[in-house]
């Protein structure tokens, strides 16, 4: 096993970071890290917006719910779904680019190449021995962060991740079976076995919780999913994203 493999392995998020700034010369390297992942057709459809001011921080904190590692990290990137760059393009070699814009297959071709490019730095990140973790809670307000970060139209702030020099080394959670997310030739047809293999997951992040909490938690994760999906949630997103000029067709 190679260190490239070994710290993709051993990921786990931080929550919380000692106080000192990354540098210059670190942020260049995880956003040109960023830069290396694949782009569908070379398309490169998204930004990443770093966020240094302290009272930024703060205010997107509390519009991501109060979280107080989104204030308090060595630098805060928000990865942003962007097309806007692509309607310039149109401007510029006289191009009537809107129609396609406005599509649900370039909306999601922005999406992934974002979600390309923040994996990229997040293994960047952490091979440098730094801490990294994800917020999609970001996503709670995205009106009130437009405004925020001036994000003009075919722009959708989509996360946020913290980077820092790590306070402490949290626990690594269990993931899926293997078998449960890797399947050959043909999506599993048998239900039955699906649900064996996620009662046998329940077991072990059951283990895992009662073990990390001496016993005070036990619950598992089909029951945590259950609770996440039993409403919809942040049900203005639709209306949000066809606001920004994604998804209309």
């Amino acid at each position: 096993m190679n260190e490239i493999i070994e710290t993709i392995l051993n990921h786990r998020s931080i929550r919380k970071y000692e106080d000192k700034p990354l540098t210059e010369e670190q942020i260049e390297i995880i956003v040109k890290s960023a830069q290396a992942a694949s782009t569908s057709s070379y398309v490169q459809a998204y930004t990443i917006i770093g966020v240094k001011d302290k009272e930024k921080k703060k205010e997107l904190a509390r519009l991501a719910g109060d979280q107080t590692y989104v204030e308090n990290n060595g630098h805060l990137l928000i990865f942003c779904a962007d097309l806007h760059r692509h309607e310039l393009i149109g401007e510029m070699e006289n191009t009537e680019v809107s129609q396609s814009l406005d599509t649900t297959e370039s909306f999601m071709i922005a999406v992934i190449d974002a979600a390309l490019a923040a994996q990229n730095a997040a293994l960047a990140a952490e091979s440098m021995g730094l801490g990294i973790c994800y917020i999609g809670g970001l996503r709670n307000n995205l009106v009130e962060v437009s405004e925020v970060l001036r994000i003009p139209k075919h722009v959708i702030p989509l996360f946020a991740m913290t980077i820092g020099y790590p306070l402490h080394t949290s626990d690594k959670k269990p993931r899926l079976p293997f078998k449960h997310i890797y399947h050959e030739e043909e999506y599993q047809p048998d239900s039955s076995i699906l649900k064996e293999q996620l009662e046998d997951y329940n077991e072990t992040v059951q283990q895992y919780y009662e073990e990390r909490t001496n016993g005070k938690r036990q619950d598992t994760w089909t029951s945590q999913m259950a609770e996440r999906f039993s409403e919809p949630r942040r049900i203005y997103m639709k209306e949000y994203v066809q606001k920004q000029g994604f998804d209309k067709k």
